[in-house]
């Protein structure tokens, strides 16, 4: 699974257009000029507005929108140049939007019986968009499928063999779709309150996106069935690094971060107790720099925890108060935190949860 390139500066210039580059003003024109690579981030603004944002590498804002509501995870897909915030359990909406120009995009809802659980990933020729969702009726997850070239439609579904179905992620020949199923039952009457913590059933799934059936379950063991499967992110070698956060006793030392692939058993990150407990029982988002060989891991209580993308030892841990995002930086892990603060550069803005590398590729 090649990672792919992300968006440049002179990409994502060609991309904006002499239009919308004469309507930033000056300290944002310079902030994009600049810098090396583009990011986006969900925020909440200190109004109590919600919105998405693009951000240079410096972490200087480049332009920004206004949703409905607050949103959770990104997806970016190269081939169209879109991107897409989706809406924070038990949301409904997602927003989908041309990352050099986020005024001006497009609203879309998930069925009456079905909200979206926050992430979402696109087909690597962009023409379709799947997205975690949850049929709350069912008690079981499920895969919206979208249609990406003409309206954003919702023509399928794919069941996702679990529950509390969260993060997803499509192999880079596209015919695998890996999916996060946390194990919480939730119901949007009853917000985000978690149902079953005595008897969750977390797992990790791949399907074969022809059929939609299932290639492979691992049902996490009975003395883990508390160990909430909740990130992915994907590496070289078709490698799938998965991140969890723990709901069981906070004594326990439980592993909150390993990988698989298509074929083998789970393996997990051989955390020390000390950063276990650093991390406090969870981890809020995973990010893979291929090109360097590094897995990031980031916690609002434990900051930055850095693995060798090999065999998971712990290589740098670093003190970031209320970490949130990760992604692949210009060297190693960036990160962005809730606080507002993204590289060199401290916003008057609370970001969410995930910050997104936007992909060049097809532009």
């Amino acid at each position: 699974m090649p990672a792919r390139s992300a968006m440049d500066r002179r990409g994502f210039m060609q991309a904006a257009g002499a239009a919308f580059l004469a309507t930033l003003a000056p300290e944002r024109l310079a902030a994009l000029e600049r810098t090396d690579a583009v990011y986006a981030s969900a925020f909440r603004a200190p109004d109590g507005s919600f919105g998405v944002a693009t951000f240079s590498e410096a972490g200087q804002i480049v332009h920004r929108a206004l949703l409905p509501a607050r949103a959770h995870g990104l997806a970016g897909g190269a081939e169209i140049g879109r991107c897409v915030a989706f809406a924070r359990r038990p949301g409904t909406f997602a927003y989908i939007f041309d990352p050099a120009l986020p005024d001006g995009g497009t609203v879309i809802a998930t069925p009456p019986d079905r909200h979206f659980f926050g992430h979402g990933a696109f087909s690597p020729d962009g023409r379709l968009l799947y997205a975690s969702e949850n049929d709350f009726a069912g008690n079981r997850g499920t895969i919206g499928i979208y249609d990406a070239t003409g309206g954003w439609h919702r023509i399928g579904e794919f069941d996702a063999h679990g529950i509390g179905t969260h993060d997803i992620c499509v192999s880079a020949d596209g015919r695998r779709l890996v999916i996060a199923n946390g194990g919480i039952e939730t119901h949007p009457d009853f917000g985000r309150t978690k149902l079953n913590l005595d008897r969750m059933e977390p797992s990790l799934v791949i399907l074969d996106t022809a059929s939609g059936g299932l290639v492979q379950k691992h049902v996490l063991p009975a003395e883990l069935s508390h160990l909430s499967t909740r990130h992915l992110a994907l590496a070289p070698g078709n490698r799938i690094w998965f991140a969890c956060q723990y709901e069981g006793d906070r004594r326990d030392m439980p592993p909150l971060a390993g990988w698989f692939a298509e074929g083998e058993a789970l393996r997990f990150a051989a955390l020390p107790d000390r950063t276990i407990e650093r991390l406090g029982h969870y981890v809020g988002a995973i990010a893979v720099n291929p090109r360097e060989g590094l897995v990031g891991l980031s916690s609002p209580k434990g900051g930055l925890v850095i693995l060798d993308a090999a065999d998971g030892r712990v290589l740098a841990e670093r003190a970031i108060p209320e970490a949130a995002g990760v992604c692949a930086g210009a060297s190693g892990i960036a990160v962005s935190t809730y606080s507002g603060r993204l590289a060199q550069t401290q916003n008057a803005l609370a970001f969410d949860q995930h910050l997104l590398r936007i992909d060049a590729a097809g532009r």
